[in-house]
């Protein structure tokens, strides 16, 4: 009765599921273990001591910026060069922008401060200057945005002094020297300075939350392996199927049609 299964039809049948299972078994362990990892990257981020409250290292003993060193109080000197305005940011549920400045380091290259944030548009509000001269900044390290974090339509442009994400690869094509891949925003006591300016709180670094991704990679591993039991059970319907009808032509309840 079952010598279909025999048959080339069939060969390619179970060729197929023999491959899938172990395929949406493995696919699915893969998704599992990057949700764990995550799960684990928050734990310690919960258990180590805010990064605040970390001494300050000189700029370049932080760098690359990491999970670890995402938030630490980061120092370098220089002198403040051009100045961006960076639209579309929320603080305490007001819209406003940032008001960010290049550092040009002794180094050459220019480290992007973010000297705090104002309510309003951009080309109606009044910013205040840079300090002038030889300064010395100590800001909590950021890692370069991406469009998914930068918050700000690109699509349409934005008028010459604004930009949209805060990262050397938008910088690169506004300023003639190198900027670093990293950006600092000066702390404060969480009130208006004398500026009108309010101080901008360390974003928590990337990957080291439990945020909607980390719940979408347990939501594949279940897809996964709902695939596997899928093909398993289409596999077992087709062939009881198969056989049913084989019985029914052995019992002459059937024709034979090939």
């Amino acid at each position: 009765m079952y010598r279909f299964l025999l048959t080339p039809r069939w060969w390619g049948i179970n060729l197929f599921v023999v491959l899938a299972i172990p395929f949406c078994v493995f696919m699915g362990t893969w998704q599992l273990g990057r949700f764990e990892d995550r799960v684990e990257t928050h734990e310690q981020a919960e258990s180590r001591p805010d990064p605040g409250t970390r001494p300050a290292k000189p700029l370049d003993e932080l760098l690359p910026v990491s999970t670890e060193t995402s938030g630490r109080p980061a120092v370098a000197t220089g002198t403040y060069a051009d100045q961006f305005l960076v639209p579309g940011r929320t603080l305490d549920d007001r819209t406003g922008f940032y008001v960010l400045d290049l550092l040009r380091t002794d180094s050459g290259k220019a480290l992007p401060v973010v000297r705090g944030w104002l309510a309003g548009s951009p080309d109606e509000a009044e910013v205040p200057p840079a300090p002038t001269g030889k300064v010395t900044v100590t800001g909590d390290l950021q890692a370069s945005e991406n469009t998914g974090t930068s918050g700000v339509d690109l699509s349409g442009g934005l008028p010459e002094g604004q930009l949209g994400m805060i990262s050397a690869a938008s910088l690169v094509n506004l300023v003639p020297y190198d900027v670093y891949d990293a950006w600092v925003t000066l702390p404060g006591t969480g009130a208006a300075d004398e500026d009108g300016m309010l101080p901008v709180p360390a974003a928590a670094a990337q990957g080291s939350g439990l945020d909607l991704k980390a719940f979408q990679n347990l939501g594949y591993t279940g897809e996964w392996f709902v695939f596997g039991g899928f093909v398993l059970f289409m596999w077992f319907r087709l062939m009881r199927r198969e056989a049913e009808a084989a019985r029914d032509i052995q019992l002459g309840l059937a024709a034979d049609a090939d």
